[in-house]
């Protein structure tokens, strides 16, 4: 009997009503596909499709029990169990070195590799099981806000919630990167006995396996395999100016004009939410903002972009609704009132998944914002941000969100870029509260969303940005200072928001953003109720020692353009993140490994941001296999210590490497 066979470029297992699918797809990788009683589908979640690979080859042996699949440095083994006639793929490298391997099934404990519990409607629940090797160190999967760094042990949800982005790639110091290719509502369990995948609700087991020498080598296959970010504006490579929030025309004037009088570089200037009438509306509220086009233009003229939030709800009483809602463009909950979000209002969410409604979200924000000259806009709410997240409740176009829900911000990003591609625009780059894999292609700038303003909170953020550099989106920011709190005559806050400021330099863009406090009631006389504002976060808001402090680092920022711009280049080409992991400049290096509050914004300079409070100092390691430059005050450091560094609040540490970007020493 042969269970083993080979498809065209595939190698396929079936038995009893099973069918083990095995691909080359993209450089050293390999994609498995599994399903039970039905053919393997050739959609894909997150893959784009590649060229037939060439060099692939296949191996049976002659009693068909047995075979591997080899791409370039890796090889799927697959072999079946006389006991159960289960099939079990070992991955491994061009050295033979095992990377991942399925569990064990048949025998007397009868355990399966891949789990089908079957649902009404003919979709199954799928568990995929994998022996966890407890030496195995885990990064990427997306933005959890916890400070750890090595996720070997973690338990995550995979799914969307606000600050909250579940990315399913993870790169491994194995030596080898892997990709959960499946949308749905599930979890994954990085267990020291054994690593499991669950998809609350699929057709099919659907993964990606790539293997390289190197991390980067890793990323630069799944960025082949998902897309790359286009090249960013140069407007995106300077400071960006936000507040919650900027209630009128006027007051957007003079923050910018303030700005200007003192001479202190602004790229992009922020306008949040609600300077819409209601929530769907997607235009400007004329009594507050009664000529954009003019303020568009003022601002323009002041070298600076205009940002407009835009929000995927809309209210029940929107002027859009009902044609939205007769035309089926918006999400439904399966019962219940289909309200999804109560927030002045009664909202439903936009259904990003429906082409037909992306092109009429497109063309309202077509008519109403990029007709003034409005080219980059902000995409909040993007997990979606529902009142209760009960994914079981909710359907999209593109299927029920428990199977495909996690493709939502990815959807959401797609429908300002295609419809700015579309009409000619090509410098793109929109702001967003979350992504999934191949976000990035769509010009996707993902931020961590509604944070703390506390010392606790800033270093997940560090965390962050290094795991979503590794899932593919290098494109990443914070709003420096928090979110949720802060009050700009608080000396405690104003040294966390210096702190913050520090890190924010060495981001990938650089944007202060908050709800400070105390927050105020906006007079709307006999307008009713409506949002209210923050108080001030500009930079003068602090005082002028802070204001001087920060402006310095503006003026850094300014005059890192180039470094900054190379490294966009590289994210576009290669998908290199700019925010790195100390591991992916340094693997041989095993302590960096294990760093969590250091990272390299690319590969010149090492970053050891000051991430406690009262702290005038910090231990920093410096990776072995590079010499290293202070850029506080020049001293020279050997590579594979740890030192203790002065820092007093107006200074981050900063090191060079090997005499690299030397024109920063002394700017610190």
């Amino acid at each position: 009997m042969l269970f083993l066979e080979k498809e065209d470029d595939s190698l396929v297992f079936r038995e009893n009503g099973e069918t083990v699918m095995v691909t080359p797809w993209g450089s050293d990788s390999l994609r498995v596909r599994a399903s039970f009683l039905g053919d393997i589908a050739d959609d894909s979640a997150a893959l784009l499709p590649q060229a037939e690979v060439q060099n692939a080859t296949i191996r049976i042996a002659p009693d068909g029990m047995s075979g591997e699949i080899t791409n370039g440095k890796v090889t799927a083994k697959m072999s079946v169990r006389a006991w159960g006639n289960a099939l079990q793929i070992t991955f491994v490298d061009h050295t033979g070195r095992v990377l991942l391997q399925e569990v064990q099934g048949g025998g007397a404990l009868s355990l399966r590799a891949r789990y089908y519990r079957a649902l009404s409607g003919g979709d199954f629940y799928l568990r995929a099981s994998f022996v966890s090797n407890p030496e195995e160190k885990i990064y990427g999967m997306g933005q959890y806000q916890q400070e750890r760094m090595n996720l070997k042990g973690c338990n995550l949800e995979l799914a969307h919630r606000n600050s909250q982005a579940s990315i399913p790639f993870y790169v491994s110091s194995l030596g080898y990167g892997f990709l959960w290719n499946n949308a749905a509502i599930g979890e994954v369990h990085f267990g020291l006995n054994t690593t499991e995948w669950t998809s609350e609700c699929a057709r099919q087991f659907d993964y990606w396996i790539t293997a390289g020498d190197t991390p980067a080598e890793i990323e630069h296959h799944y960025a082949l395999a998902t897309g790359t970010v286009p090249m960013m504006p140069e407007y995106g490579l300077g400071f960006w100016q936000c507040k919650l929030r900027y209630y009128s025309q006027e007051q957007v004037l003079e923050v910018a004009r303030e700005y200007h009088r003192r001479r202190i570089p602004v790229d992009v200037l922020v306008i949040d939410y609600y300077h819409w009438p209601k929530c769907g509306d997607w235009r400007f509220d004329s009594r507050f903002f009664p000529d954009p086009k003019a303020m568009v233009e003022e601002l323009h003229a002041l070298g600076i972009e205009t940002m407009v939030s835009v929000w995927p709800q809309v209210d029940t009483e929107s002027e859009n609704y009902e044609e939205m809602r007769r035309k089926g463009l918006l999400v439904r909950s399966n019962s219940g009132v289909d309200v999804q979000m109560s927030f002045h209002g009664n909202n439903v969410f936009m259904d990003a998944t429906n082409p037909k409604t992306r092109a009429y979200v497109w063309e309202k924000c077509r008519e109403n914002y990029a007709a003034y000259g409005i080219r980059t806009f902000w995409l909040d709410e993007a997990e979606p941000e529902f009142t209760g997240y009960d994914y079981e409740n909710y359907r999209y176009h593109a299927g029920p969100v428990l199977k495909v829900g996690n493709i939502y911000p990815r959807e959401y990003a797609r429908t300002f870029y295609e419809g700015q591609k579309a009409a000619g625009q090509k410098d793109i780059v929109n702001l967003i509260r979350c992504a999934w894999a191949g976000s990035q292609r769509y010009g996707a700038l993902v931020w961590s969303g509604d944070i703390m303003s506390t010392y606790e909170d800033f270093r997940k953020q560090i965390c962050a940005g290094i795991h979503m550099g590794l899932c593919g989106i290098p494109w990443w920011t914070t709003d420096i200072g928090g979110f949720h709190g802060g009050q700009p005559s608080d000396p405690d806050f104003r040294e966390l928001l210096v702190r913050w400021f520090e890190f924010g330099t060495f981001c990938p863009v650089m944007r202060i953003h908050g709800c400070r406090q105390p927050y105020e009631a906006v007079d709307y006389g006999d307008l009713g109720d409506h949002e209210g504002t923050g108080a001030p976060n500009e930079v003068w808001s602090y005082g002028e020692e802070i204001c001087s402090i920060m402006t310095k680092y503006i003026r850094l920022r300014e005059k890192m353009r180039d470094y900054t711009r190379q490294l966009m280049k590289e994210a576009h080409e290669t998908g290199d993140p700019l925010i790195r992991a100390l591991f992916y400049e340094f693997p041989q290096d095993q302590v960096c490994w294990e760093i969590t509050d250091e990272y390299c914004y690319g590969p010149d300079l090492l970053i050891a941001p000051v991430c406690h409070a009262k702290e005038q100092s910090r231990s920093v390691y410096l990776p072995s296999g590079a010499d290293w430059t202070s850029a506080l005050d020049g001293r020279q450091y050997e590579g594979g210590r740890s030192y203790e560094i002065e820092a007093p609040v107006e200074r981050v540490p900063v090191f060079t490497r090997n005499g690299r970007q030397s024109w920063i020493v002394g700017m610190i």
